[in-house]
């Protein structure tokens, strides 16, 4: 009943909190899928709702160990998961959003790099290539030569042939020119990776993890081309398919003719059944703690009379109401109504004329002692009495 309670009284708040969440537990989920930072997430909230349970049950020293681990928590998760917690706030980029991202100009080099990227796979030379975007990759990779040169066939070639001192490694792409040469990638932690792929894939997905990033394999055992991407793997048949991906992934936002409505709608239905998924996760647990809550709650009450004396009648105010606010747990104070709490006033003082009386929190009467007066309102009340004849009645 207090569940039902508390969805008839949400406030504009309570909706914008839990669609926050949603929008946090669902990029969370998309950040940390398949690594093992996610299988610790999983632990977190499976504890949490045993500690939300235990305290809702009233098991003292289950919430009293669940207290003092919470807050060794914290310091454990600040420490084991930094860089994740780091990588985490650096994806908040509101402009991301709109589609404002930068680049150089895409159509002066994507088609040499494509070119150059498919020769070194049709003579099975192992590449990687890295794209840089809107966020800066220097501190995601280490060593590095750095070289100012457009990405042609003949250079690529020349720096991934075994030969080449600086074929161990990857090459950094910046505003169309490479950059830097010979890097070394962070390698991916996540789970469940193909097997028989090598440390270049892994370091392209590892990448691409951290940061906006484009990276381009080239398998030297197979000689097949991958685009990885947000920690996905996206196959590449040939160099058609590949300069069109690069365009749209680098060409600087011109608008597309979408206005922000269009655009917010297309954002609501990618991986809908996962949104909602998690919007029913969020909501769920939100009603779990909801309860707890320290919650106001404002109602009119009329105002009744007792021990009217019987030579009196009350002339004006007839129906007069009080504002009373409330407080306590959600779970408490949302049951709250005009049926269940009661407002009386004794007029056993009461004389002809006009009278004031001082309206106190002992006049009202709530149905549990769990809840609190906060404010009466209006909290004096002017009454004016005549006298009536005993034969009038």
């Amino acid at each position: 009943m207090s569940i039902l309670s508390i969805i008839s009284n949400l406030r504009l708040q309570d909706i914008v909190d839990i669609f926050l969440m949603t929008a946090l537990v669902y990029h969370l989920y998309l950040w940390f899928w398949g690594t093992k930072a996610f299988r610790a997430l999983v632990g977190l909230v499976a504890l949490g709702v045993v500690f939300t349970i235990a305290k809702s049950w009233g098991l003292f020293l289950t919430t009293w160990v669940f207290q003092i681990l919470w807050q060794v928590l914290v310091i454990l998760l600040i420490i084991l998961f930094q860089s994740e917690i780091r990588q985490v706030l650096e994806k908040v980029n509101p402009l991301r959003f709109f589609g404002l991202k930068g680049g150089a100009d895409s159509e002066a080099w994507v088609d040499s790099l494509a070119n150059g990227i498919f020769a070194l796979a049709r003579k099975n030379i192992g590449a990687l290539v890295v794209i840089e975007r809107e966020d800066l990759v220097e501190e995601y990779i280490t060593g590095g030569v750095e070289l100012e040169a457009t990405p042609t066939p003949d250079l690529l070639m020349s720096i991934f042939q075994k030969a080449s001192p600086l074929h161990d490694g990857a090459a950094v792409i910046r505003k169309g020119k490479i950059w830097k040469v010979a890097c070394y990638l962070p390698l991916s932690s996540r789970e469940g990776l193909p097997e028989h792929w090598g440390t270049r894939h892994r370091a392209g997905v590892g990448l691409s993890e951290r940061c906006d990033a484009l990276v381009v394999v080239v398998s030297e055992e197979r000689g097949a081309v991958s685009l990885m991407h947000g920690g996905q793997n996206t196959p590449i048949t040939d160099h058609v398919q590949l300069g069109r991906v690069l365009r749209e992934a680098t060409a600087p936002s011109k608008g597309d003719g979408q206005g922000i409505a269009e655009k917010v709608l297309m954002v609501v239905r990618r991986r809908l059944k996962l949104k909602l998924a998690v919007f029913a996760f969020v909501s769920i647990f939100w009603l779990l703690l909801a309860g707890q809550q320290n919650f106001e709650v404002s109602l009119k009450v009329p105002l009744e009379f007792k021990n009217v004396p019987q030579n009196l009648q009350v002339v004006e105010p007839l129906n007069p109401q009080l504002q009373v606010t409330c407080r306590g747990l959600r779970k408490d104070a949302s049951t709250l109504n005009p049926d269940n709490v009661k407002a009386q006033l004794d007029l056993t003082l009461a004389k002809w004329g006009r009278r004031t009386f001082r309206i106190s929190r002992d006049q009202i009467s709530l149905p549990t002692d769990r809840i609190s007066i906060v404010q009466i309102k209006p909290s004096v009340l002017k009454f004016k009495f005549k006298e009536i004849s005993s034969g009038s009645r």
